[in-house]
């Protein structure tokens, strides 16, 4: 007896529908017919299957306050320092309520797979940080967190935020994070991330050289520390848009070198888009990283939503779908090569940069998947779909019930 069993969907365009079963978790089997039982059986009715979505950057604990205090120029500084002002407000019941709204934004949407910047810092404490990590075991097996330990304000301009990183370490965070452009000196800041990740054996994030222009840039020292260090594989990087202000000549010896790191990179177009090039008069920048030329550069690209309605991106659902779909005009993703490779860049690709195991629809691997609305694997993403069902560790998280009457 099978737990569920997914009829007749699309797993890829131009294959035989298949059946997939789901029992104790994993996904037992795949065939073009099964003639099993299951508790529950799903119509697929040619529907694509998805593996669950991936939100591979997101801050959980600063979502949601786009309205007590708003960021009127739109630029990062202002948003840095709207939220530095708004952050001792937030007590623990206020970052509980947030966050656990904007999980189930996520969940709702069809995300299985999360990894979360946490921050800290001396003014603050440990709130926000201790709450997103009860969060993370309090929804155990509705969604898998990653918890990062971030410094939003630095490490060395903010005098006891490098004892912080240690503790936050010791009480359990996933990933070590890093703000490089936000601290002096910014190498030394680097290092004792690599340090950090080093002694307790855990991955990399920074948040990466988000500027409109290449002044100052430090992804080349990442790179290096990377594989000087032996982390290949284990750093990821969002933002990274002063990436997009080099000329071609400059850009290529930096992607061959990235690639070589196996550094990830997490685009971030909702928040990118709206803070950057807010100084240019004419010819406004897109402030993108440039998606297109790493990804052909064999760099692992991913995509991600980074704030929900708050002073960096006063809106956002929840759907890294409507991310994707964002991405793709802006980082000229339509083309009939280029779109096939947006999905992935929400599922398989940050799966990859948050190491985690046993992802995609495989027999052995972990039954997180989608249903969704939609007949076509290479038009997942424009079809905006609903999403029918979501499977998370092969229970039914959610179900998507609707109804659209015609009257012509």
């Amino acid at each position: 007896m099978m737990d569920i069993l997914f009829k007749q969907v699309r797993l890829k365009d131009g294959e035989a529908l298949k059946d997939v079963a789901i029992k104790g978790g994993k996904i037992e089997a795949i065939e073009n017919e099964l003639n099993v039982e299951a508790a529950r059986v799903i119509e697929g009715n040619g529907k694509v299957l998805i593996p669950g979505l991936v939100e591979s950057h997101i801050h959980l604990d600063k979502a949601l306050i786009a309205d007590r205090l708003p960021n009127k120029s739109g630029t990062l500084q202002e948003a840095l320092s709207v939220t530095a002002q708004l952050k001792p407000t937030f007590s623990k019941e206020d970052i509980v309520d947030r966050a656990e709204r904007t999980l189930k934004m996520l969940i709702k949407n069809g995300t299985t797979h999360i990894r979360t910047h946490s921050e800290f810092d001396p003014s603050q404490g440990f709130t926000g940080f201790e709450t997103v990590m009860e969060l993370k075991e309090k929804y155990k097996g509705i969604v898998d967190i990653q918890v990062v330990a971030f410094p939003q304000e630095g490490i060395y301009k903010a005098p006891g935020t490098e004892e912080m990183m240690y503790k936050a370490m010791d009480m359990g965070a996933d990933v070590v994070g890093g703000i490089p452009y936000n601290d002096t000196p910014w190498d030394k800041h680097i290092d004792l991330v690599f340090e950090i990740a080093k002694k307790y054996d855990k991955p990399i994030d920074f948040h990466q050289d988000f500027k409109d222009g290449p002044e100052g840039m430090n992804i080349e020292y990442v790179c290096e520390k990377t594989i000087k260090e032996g982390y290949q594989g284990r750093v990821s990087v969002g933002h990274l848009t002063a990436l997009g202000a080099l000329p071609k000549d400059r850009l290529q010896p930096i992607i061959e070198k990235m690639a070589e790191a196996q550094i990830s990179v997490m685009s971030l177009p909702a928040t990118d888009l709206h803070l950057g090039g807010r100084h240019d008069e004419y010819n406004v920048r897109r402030a993108l990283t440039p998606i297109r030329a790493l990804r052909d550069g064999g760099v692992n690209m991913c995509i991600a939503t980074n704030n929900i309605r708050n002073a960096f991106t006063p809106y956002g659902t929840g759907d890294v779908m409507l991310t994707a779909m964002l991405a793709i005009p802006a980082g000229h993703l339509g083309g009939a090569d280029d779109l096939p490779t947006v999905l992935p860049m929400i599922t398989t690709n940050p799966a990859k940069a948050m190491q985690v195991s046993g992802y995609g629809i495989e027999v052995g691997n972990n039954a997180d998947v989608v249903l969704l609305d939609t007949e076509s694997v290479t038009n997942a993403v424009i079809d905006m779909p609903a999403k029918l069902f979501v499977v998370k560790s092969g229970k039914v998280t959610v179900e998507t019930k609707k109804s659209i009457e015609l009257f012509f």
